[in-house]
């Protein structure tokens, strides 16, 4: 039972890191917190970011990309 406990979070630990890296990656490319929907507000010394564009674009690509890969080891 705690093998198989220890699987599953390895498995998500490394799936966070894969992720993490291909947000870095993405981002130098992408322009993801540049784009048009993205909400900054400013006042004073005080500034606010609401990705609101960025979390969608990155929502869809991540669901895209699960998918293909539940299709594929579904085979």
């Amino acid at each position: 039972m705690m093998e198989e406990i220890g699987k599953v979070v390895l498995f998500f630990g490394a799936m966070l890191v894969i992720v993490g890296a291909l947000l870095v990656l993405f981002s130098k490319f992408a322009g993801l917190g540049r784009l048009p929907g993205d909400l900054v507000i400013q006042s004073g010394n005080v500034s606010c970011f609401i990705p609101l564009a960025s979390s969608i674009m990155l929502s869809l690509v991540l669901t895209i990309l699960l998918n293909v890969i539940v299709r594929l080891l579904n085979r």
